[in-house]
């Protein structure tokens, strides 16, 4: 069990799904995505950067997001509140799985459709 299984293994099972669900969609979008714990974290090497994500008891917080002007419409609903690179998933809404893909597929330097 690497680091990031336990991570995710450490919280009651609807969040458990969530967080494997991000997960998920990182090893989707390349099978070797470099998964490791960062700041306490799961960090997923994206580019040359690092995306993370971490669960608390009202939200899934997702970091860094600064610089995805091109986003910033879809980005503004989840922000949180007095940040520029922080964004809040509510337990009770649904993932921005959308969302999330875009972002990945920017940090990693692809072009947007």
């Amino acid at each position: 069990m690497n680091d990031v299984t336990q991570y995710i293994a450490a919280f009651d099972p609807d969040i458990r799904d969530r967080l494997n669900a991000l997960r998920q969609i990182f090893l989707g979008f390349h099978p070797n995505t470099e998964e490791s714990i960062r700041y306490k974290m799961p960090a997923f090497k994206v580019g040359k950067d690092h995306l993370y994500f971490a669960a608390y008891k009202n939200h899934i917080g997702f970091y860094p997001v600064y610089g995805l002007s091109r986003l910033e419409d879809q980005i503004a609903p989840f922000r949180a509140k007095g940040t520029k690179d922080t964004l809040h998933f509510p337990h009770n809404k649904p993932l921005p799985i959308d969302l999330v893909k875009s972002i990945i597929r920017f940090k990693a330097g692809i072009e947007m459709k």
